[in-house]
């Protein structure tokens, strides 16, 4: 889904008294945008109706007839008023088409000096007769950041890809499937969550249990295709020096297991109980095979954290990019609007500078012993941007809630180990009292873009989730 183009449905709407030729540029325009910026189109052929619009009941069925043919690919509904439209024949075609997708609203502009009758548009007042009839018909659609804006325009191109980002995230979200590797750890009340609100979304949970995955991966030898194939990849993807070599051979028969049981089952995304098991009955951690996962936009949690793969994966849908598990982990200093990110080592390793490597966990080798912890992904993240963002079913209310937030990657010196990074984000004392007093849990998932605009629209709008959008 991640990779999938986005396809649209465009309906172009029109009322027969305004000129033909601004329906005519209208439609040339969209397609000449779609086109350039790799979106799919679903649209009437222009001799299917007058000009290939919609406006009257009969326009309208034929364009649901469309829309339904191609349900299959379709992901979004773009509406397009080029003058000021009719707004039954837009709601009526939606419903008629029977898609349940996110719609986007867009009009043209009036020019100052073509206030005659060749050029009126009104499109200005039609956008607001046509969303007053979406409301009115139950459709929950976005609008243009600006009222009225050219499909050729900048600001309309932002709003789109946007809009397809949102149609991605919507999409991916619904028919999710995650997979539970083990027990979720016994200290951890903290990643408890309700597999059954998940699934009333569409998202749902496959299980596995660990004593499957040590099964299957000590009957496989050393010298099977399979783990010197796997063992590449591991020591292509990060350095594995200062690393016992019997270490990452366990590593490489773990992820052969794991990435089996995934295809098995078409997961897009895993949840994995990272510790104390894996340490006292295999002898490694799982972190650099999590981290190759998330690097290759299969997203991977630890501490068998569902609500917070389901965060990683809806980030990798909006951004296109990898993403990451982190703790709100440590103060800054005395700044209140730095911390630090924290992570043992799972993160992908587009997340992390040149010193990236391969090494162990050292809080947990304290108890668990140092043998027993090879496998975390060690480095920095530079600076840069960065979005935030944590899915949780809250069960005592029957809801699912988010929160949702932009700030930036910065280079201030930190002097410590595993996958780790320091951030700056605008009032983040204010978000973290919002954390706490809303009983989120301490875990986040991040990304390297801003894509907090794009989640927010997602999760509140078509997903019908509460959202805080923090914005300082």
């Amino acid at each position: 889904m991640i990779n999938k183009k986005i396809t649209l449905g465009v309906i172009v709407g029109n009322r027969d008294f305004f000129p033909d030729r601004l329906v005519t540029e209208g439609r040339e325009d969209i397609l000449k945008v779609l086109n350039a910026m790799n979106i799919g189109v679903v649209i009437l052929d222009e001799d299917a109706t007058k000009l290939g619009a919609v406006e009257t009941w009969e326009h309208a069925k034929k364009c649901a007839d469309l829309f339904a043919a191609n349900r299959d690919i379709i992901d979004g509904i773009l509406v397009v008023l080029p003058n000021f439209g009719d707004e039954k024949g837009v709601a009526d075609t939606i419903k008629l088409s029977g898609l349940q997708v996110p719609i986007l609203v867009q009009a043209y502009p009036d020019d100052l000096d073509q206030f005659n009758v060749e050029r009126r548009r009104d499109a200005f007042c039609g956008k607001i007769s046509v969303c007053n009839n979406l409301y009115q018909y139950g459709y929950n659609y976005t609008v243009t950041t600006l009222h009225t804006v050219r499909p050729t325009d900048d600001s309309f191109k932002k709003d789109l890809q946007n809009f397809v980002s949102v149609c991605r995230v919507v999409k991916g979200l619904k028919s999710a499937r995650f997979g539970a590797i083990g027990a979720r750890p016994g200290a951890f009340n903290t990643t408890r969550y309700s597999e059954k609100l998940l699934q009333v979304y569409g998202m749902s949970v496959t299980t596995l249990d660990l004593s499957e995955v040590f099964g299957k991966a000590e009957k496989l030898a050393d010298d099977h295709r399979l783990v010197k194939e796997k063992l590449d990849s591991i020591k292509a993807y990060v350095p594995t020096g200062g690393v016992p070599g019997p270490a990452v051979v366990k590593m490489a028969k773990l992820g052969i297991v794991i990435d089996e049981w995934m295809k098995t089952y078409d997961l897009d995304a895993t949840a994995i109980q990272c510790w104390t098991s894996l340490q006292h009955n295999y002898g490694v951690n799982v972190c650099t095979l999590m981290s190759m996962m998330s690097e290759n936009l299969m997203p991977s949690a630890c501490e068998v954290d569902i609500t917070g793969v389901a965060s990683m994966y809806a980030l990798t849908l909006a951004a296109g990019l990898p993403s990451a598990l982190v703790d709100w982990n440590n103060n800054y200093a005395d700044d209140p609007n730095k911390c630090v990110l924290f992570h043992c080592g799972n993160w992908g390793k587009s997340f992390l500078g040149p010193d990236v490597k391969m090494a162990n966990a050292e809080i947990l080798a304290t108890t668990l012993g140092t043998e027993n912890t090879y496998g975390t992904v060690a480095g920095r993240t530079p600076s840069g941007p960065f979005s935030y963002a944590r899915i949780t079913t809250d069960d005592r209310h029957g809801a699912i809630r988010t929160y949702v937030g932009d700030g930036e990657f910065v280079d201030d010196p930190l002097d410590t180990f595993g996958s780790r990074a320091v951030v700056k984000v605008p009032e983040l004392q204010k978000l973290m009292r919002h954390v706490c007093k809303n009983g989120f849990e301490h875990h986040a998932a991040m990304a390297a873009a801003y894509t907090a605009d794009v989640l927010a629209e997602a999760f509140g709008n078509y997903m019908g989730w509460e959202v805080y959008h923090h914005e300082g």
